[in-house]
């Protein structure tokens, strides 16, 4: 049960009401995540622009890998929601639930490529120690794959996005049920 109040979709009314309305038919459905801000309209749709920005914007990283880092950031979090819905949503990808598991509990037991395997160090050290990512530890071999200069700012921008949405989930106490991770439009 979230720690505040929400309007609830048949409760909603104007800006909120259109805000609700473009989610659903973009989305499939509107999620928790978004009820949690009903409270300040324009946060929502602020938050969903980053968010397509983030994760579908054209970039150097594909939509598996940003979905591999949303669940390492949200698993160092312990952010059952977002392990979740992105875990959901790197299985259309990986189509593998045992692997996805194996990812939140410890992506290193994983036999992952050295780009993936050096993109989820990074997001498990920038989201569990802040000021530790090192340029020539962290950055340099990730250059060293063949990753661009804009790659790892759109990974470390992935990581960010996903510290910010876990400590709303979390501070917020949005919770997930089955009914929740079903009928999105990935």
């Amino acid at each position: 049960m979230a720690f505040i109040d929400i309007i609830e979709p048949e409760d909603a009314t104007g800006e909120l009401r259109e805000i609700y309305d473009k989610l659903e038919k973009q989305r499939g459905k509107l999620a928790q995540v978004h009820k949690i801000q009903s409270l300040n309209p324009p946060t929502i749709t602020a938050h969903m622009d980053l968010y397509m920005s983030v994760m579908f914007s054209q970039s150097p990283l594909d939509r598996a890998q940003r979905e591999m880092m949303a669940v390492v950031v949200s698993a160092a979090n312990k952010c059952d929601y977002c392990q979740q819905h992105h875990g959901e949503a790197l299985n259309h990808y990986w189509r593998d639930r045992g692997r996805i598991k194996q990812l939140q509990d410890d992506y290193r037991k994983l036999d992952l490529d050295n780009v993936n395997a050096r993109l989820c160090q990074l997001a498990q050290v920038l989201t569990r120690h802040p000021g530790g990512v090192d340029k020539d530890r962290h950055l340099q071999p990730l250059k060293n794959t063949g990753l661009s200069d804009r790659a790892i700012l759109d990974a470390v921008l992935v990581i960010s996005y996903f510290n910010f949405v876990n400590r709303m989930v979390l501070g917020l106490g949005v919770e997930t049920n089955e009914e929740e991770m079903q009928g999105y439009k990935y």
